[in-house]
């Protein structure tokens, strides 16, 4: 067949990206997942594995050192790693997240300023959650002041993952409370400025080694050419970001299916009852069609979704809410019958899927939760 007719595919350099990625993670996460979730610690291996391999922030464009990657590679590095580890999943996720904006909307000096730091092996976090504004994102209480060559800030951020972890934090807080969303701006808080602080870590159902935490702003005092974009640009920079992102969660959803996926298909066939491996009986095999079924399609969506935000085609508030929507969904519903299949066994700690159920519930409620993904792909189709 002649490829320059441009038959769908992701091509060889993708699929060696993806066999990279599974080796690095099968050898080097895969080891130590059990015990991050565990003793919910980070998993600095992981971190520290994927910083050497260049795949902890793979979509820092290249003129900053980066691998300049393109969405849907970005997207095979995080799902390939969360197949694994939901939580190291996070590493590549978050710093995509962290740094999002600033490549939307950032000066040419604060990304030079931020990201070549990234892609040598710094975290970077995003701010945008309180505990009064979760999904009504645009009742932010923090509050940010110009004070001279500064911008001051206060308030707190709830929800922060990698908290604790990560060296640079995207901040969004209200500069002008009268103009309301449009009164909101974006800015990057470096770890070591002055009057910044962080919480102590939550505990959580899953993604247990991925630190989520508040993060305090008590006159924090910050360079003014930190701002991304103009005052009271934020929150649009915010939405763009996640139009940006939310097929990344898809993606970590679809590994963690995956990974429920293969374990499940592995044990069923070793799993011997009334004389025969369980695989053999047909209630087994349909549940096993229905997820690959499920896993596969979820994937294609998170693909396309990516491949459009990479295009920089507009109106990418429907496939991106869906994509996230969509692959979270199926990964629930896929990790639960993993659970089903090793009966009594997927309810204890002894094999992995109970956690990756538990890492699978998280994907329905970050980054907008699917109740919130719904009414946007709806107001999308009504106003079409």
């Amino acid at each position: 067949m002649n490829p320059e007719l441009g038959i769908y595919q992701l091509g060889a350099e993708r699929e060696a990206l993806r066999q990279a990625v599974r080796a690095l993670a099968d050898k080097e996460i895969a080891p130590h997942a059990a015990e991050v979730d565990e003793r919910e610690r980070f998993p600095h291996e992981a971190l520290a594995a994927l910083v050497r391999a260049g795949f902890h922030a793979v979509h820092v464009p290249e003129a900053y050192g980066g691998q300049g990657a393109d969405a849907v590679a970005t997207c095979i590095v995080i799902e390939e790693v969360a197949r694994v580890c939901a939580s190291s999943s996070l590493i590549p996720a978050v710093n995509k997240l962290g740094t999002m904006g600033l490549l939307l909307a950032g000066s040419e000096a604060l990304r030079q300023q931020v990201l070549p730091s990234v892609a040598a092996g710094a975290m970077v976090s995003y701010a945008l959650s309180e505990r009064e504004a979760g999904s009504d994102a645009a009742a932010l209480r923090t509050r940010a002041r110009r004070a001279g060559e500064y911008w001051v800030l206060d308030g707190t951020k709830c929800w922060i993952s990698n908290a604790g972890e990560s060296t640079w934090y995207t901040v969004l807080a209200v500069t002008d409370p009268a103009k309301a969303a449009h009164g909101i701006s974006a800015f990057i808080v470096h770890r070591d400025d002055p009057g910044f602080s962080v919480g102590p870590k939550e505990r959580k159902l899953g993604i247990r080694g991925a630190p989520t935490r508040e993060i305090y702003f008590s006159d924090c005092a910050i360079p003014a050419d930190r701002i991304i974009g103009e005052p009271g640009t934020g929150f649009t920079t915010a939405l763009q970001t996640l139009d940006h992102t939310r097929p990344t969660i898809g993606a970590q959803a679809v590994g963690i299916a995956q990974g429920a996926l293969d374990a499940s298909v592995a044990y069923v066939t070793q799993r011997t009852q009334f004389g025969k491996p369980i695989s053999e009986f047909q209630g087994v095999q349909f549940m096993l069609a229905d997820m690959v079924m499920k896993t596969e399609a979820a994937r294609q969506l998170v693909y396309t979704a990516a491949a459009r935000a990479e295009r920089g085609e507009g109106k990418l508030g429907f496939i991106s809410s869906a994509a996230k929507c969509f692959a979270s969904d199926v990964a629930m519903e896929v990790t639960t019958d993993a659970v089903q299949l090793f009966g009594g066994y997927g309810y204890t700690r002894d094999f992995p899927v109970e956690r990756m159920m538990r890492d699978a519930k998280i994907t329905q409620i970050y980054e907008g939760t699917n109740q919130i993904q719904r009414l946007v792909m709806a107001r999308a189709l009504l106003t079409s």
